[in-house]
């Protein structure tokens, strides 16, 4: 059975890259279909694996996994270059923390999404509503959520292994990074966020107003995946933005 989930481009034009996304807690592959659809439509090659389970599969076993998804992404079966994985909440900590540990495998960007704080946050058990709230306020994607039989609930409450947080915020590999986190989000640790942003050599921080833990899921999600898409193209241009915004209203 094929581990992961493909979404295509308009045909016709040439492949911009190959975007890999590892999602979190409790979550599928169809967590991610509107967000895959929304960058395929840029031309970029979207494929969803399935969620880590980071206590009974190693780093290795992800990386492994990885590299298989990454395989016959572009036309000539190779890679589709820029190689960038996108992880949200444990998939983002488990990508960050494999970061250091292969360095000949490294991917050429990466994006981490929701990365949930060294310490717990507001407790996600109680209600599924109480869950939905940790998670999202965007109807569309609470629906997703409910509506999936293979969404794991209660998830959020499981605990991700120290020694993955703990690489994953210590992490010094010269990889561009986008950490992308919601301002409304209980279990982020904001200052601990911004602190690891400041040691990389070559990352972003971007905060989306308003948004909750599933930030590529949130009410902001046209914005958050815009983002994402802003990074990508940056990084054909040494990570500098390719536009200029001045605005009267500020």
């Amino acid at each position: 059975m094929t581990q992961y989930s493909d979404h295509f481009g308009p045909e016709g034009l040439r492949v911009r890259g190959t975007v890999i996304v590892v999602p979190g807690r409790g979550e599928t592959r169809a967590t991610y279909a509107r967000f895959g659809r929304r960058l395929a439509a840029d031309a970029y090659r979207v494929r969803v694996i399935d969620a880590p389970d980071l206590d009974a599969e190693d780093l290795t076993d992800l990386a492994a996994r990885l590299t298989e998804a990454a395989e016959a992404t572009a036309p000539e079966d190779g890679v589709a270059r820029p190689l960038v994985l996108v992880g949200a909440d444990s998939g983002a900590a488990a990508i960050a923390a494999l970061l250091d540990r292969a360095p000949d495998s490294r991917p050429d960007a990466v994006v981490l999404a929701g990365l949930p704080g060294r310490t717990p946050g507001t407790p996600a058990a109680g209600t599924w509503d109480e869950e939905l709230d940790v998670r999202t306020s965007c109807p569309a994607h609470r629906g997703t959520l409910t509506q999936d039989p293979e969404v794991r609930r209660g998830s959020l409450d499981d605990a991700i292994p120290e020694a993955v947080l703990a690489a994953a915020y210590d992490v010094e590999a010269d990889v561009p990074a986008l950490l992308l986190v919601g301002d409304a989000d209980p279990l982020a640790d904001q200052e601990a966020l911004a602190h690891t942003a400041k040691s990389l050599p070559r990352a972003r921080l971007s905060v989306v107003h308003g948004a909750h833990h599933d930030v590529l899921n949130d009410l902001q999600h046209r914005s958050a995946a815009g983002e994402v898409v802003t990074f990508l193209e940056t990084l054909r241009n040494e990570l500098r933005p390719l536009i200029t915004v001045r605005s009267s209203a500020w």
